[in-house]
């Protein structure tokens, strides 16, 4: 379950938000303003975004050389007109 919740409240009640995370596997947004500014995940699904991050970044990163010498663009153009073709089953 995701919970939201103000920082005043996410100070307040800190102990038993921890609690809420380390054994119910809930997860806590901490809003400010009424803006999203932080959440709190257990470790284990943090360690999991960690990881997926770095895959995302390496994979950037292949993309982006292999585009290196492509105006950004048409590379774009490229790149949506492959995405539309998977999404379509082509």
């Amino acid at each position: 379950m995701i919970t939201e919740v103000s920082a005043v409240n996410f100070r307040q009640n800190l102990g038993e938000m921890l609690n809420q995370v380390q054994y119910r596997n809930d997860s806590i947004v901490i809003s400010k303003d009424g803006k999203a500014v932080a959440a709190l995940v257990d470790a284990e699904l943090f360690a999991r975004i960690r990881r997926m991050r770095e895959r995302f970044d390496a994979l950037s990163e292949r993309i982006a050389d292999g585009y290196a010498g492509v105006p950004a663009d048409e590379g774009l153009a490229e790149i949506d007109a492959l995405v539309a073709d998977v999404r379509q089953g082509r």
